[in-house]
């Protein structure tokens, strides 16, 4: 069987913060205010790591940039000109692509947005997760909900014309109706993208080890439908389980994930999946780069490199990592897709669609792998069905 490879984007992990939030399970490390960042060293480490990796990334376009933490926004904007203008001449930038870069609404970082536009950066992701102070508090955010609405209008007047807003919902003491005020909040500020999703208590965090009071059942179902409406009415679309975006606006970087594309990841901790063809065949791996920043940085100077590990994604297993992002796309991918990125036949399949079909988790539409609305909210009893 033929396989085309999948388009390739790039992810750029920075993995300092001022402080470490409570919920946060990302690979992050709280260095205070005022701390004085290795931006040199870190410069000279990622666009090592990237040369390394350009031999698997030969004669393909990059479609997208995303630059995530973290608190990507602690680095100048110098730092970043000089890290994208590494990268496009190393790899073919796509015409359209689509640069973005997280940033925190803190004061420490606002004066920097004409900067990072001029480097090349096109869209901005502000990490707001609440316009309520208290709630903000109890996040263990360093902003609050007024400098989150300064962070949006500097981004406007930088030149930023894409922005996307991260907020939460689930909070603890938060009721429907300050979660939709959030919301309210949010689409005051006109956006092109939401990502709105419900807070979750991760192992390895704070808040994990000491869980704070979240709403019941009953109150987080009321803020997700009402939310979901409020939504659509202001004419967000929802396209993946917790984003919407204005017409034409989701983010290409997160639709390539979910649509089982490539990317390259370079950065302490950073997570690639690359597809290759050789004698042997199409092979997709995952691979991941030494998480501790300290150590990350030793390893430019190290034979070994920045891989701490690799894992081939087998063929048995290829069928159920497509589905598991396919199927959170709420339109779906085209069912003739299925062998390109798994394999397998779409043949061995159908018994399982139907039986999903029967108990309302796909819809009823035979050429594309879609899930329901229920399917959506029932996602892990769907993807059991496929991959039986």
């Amino acid at each position: 069987m033929s396989h085309s490879l999948p388009p390739l984007a790039l992810y750029i992990h920075v993995p300092w913060c001022v402080r470490k939030c409570p919920y946060c399970d990302f690979n992050s490390h709280g260095v205070g205010a005022r701390a004085s960042l290795p931006e040199e060293a870190y410069l000279a480490a990622l666009i090592a790591d990237l040369d390394a990796d350009l031999p698997l990334a030969a004669g393909r376009v990059l479609v997208s940039i995303f630059i995530g933490g973290g608190t990507p926004s602690l680095m100048s904007a110098d730092f970043y000109r000089r890290l994208l203008e590494a990268v496009s001449s190393r790899l073919p930038f796509a015409d359209d692509i689509e640069i973005t870069l997280e940033a925190n609404p803190g004061t420490v970082e606002r004066g920097r947005f004409a900067g990072y536009r001029a480097a090349g950066i096109n869209r901005l992701s502000i990490g707001v997760q609440s316009f309520q102070d208290a709630q903000l508090s109890a996040l263990g955010r360093i902003h609050s909900g007024e400098e989150a609405r300064l962070a949006v209008a500097e981004a406007r007047e930088a030149g930023f014309d894409n922005l996307n807003l991260d907020l939460m919902h689930g909070l603890p003491g938060q009721t429907p109706a300050l979660a939709l005020d959030d919301l309210e909040q949010a689409l005051a500020l006109a956006p092109e993208h939401l990502s709105w999703y419900q807070l979750t208590l991760e192992p390895n965090t704070e808040f994990h080890s000491r869980p704070p009071e979240l709403p019941e059942e009953e109150a987080l179902w009321d803020i997700q439908e009402l939310g979901h409406e409020r939504l659509e009415a202001a004419g967000f679309a929802r396209y993946e389980i917790s984003a919407y975006a204005q017409p034409g606006r989701p983010a290409r970087h997160n639709l390539n994930y979910w649509r089982f594309g490539d990317y390259l990841g370079i950065g302490a901790g950073a997570h690639g999946k690359l597809s290759a063809h050789d004698d042997d065949g199409f092979h997709v791996e995952r691979r991941w780069k030494t998480r501790q920043p300290e150590a990350y940085l030793r390893r430019h100077d190290d034979p070994r490199g920045f891989v701490a590990g690799r894992e081939p994604i087998s063929p048995d297993e290829l069928p159920l990592e497509f589905a598991m992002n396919a199927l959170r796309l709420v339109e779906g991918v085209p069912l003739s897709t299925w062998s390109a990125h798994t394999g397998r036949p779409v043949g061995r399949l159908q018994a399982s669609l139907e039986v999903a079909r029967k108990k309302g988790l796909l819809v009823e539409d035979g050429e594309r792998l879609q899930a329901s609305p229920q399917g959506l909210l029932f996602l892990n009893e769907l993807l059991a069905l496929i991959d039986a």
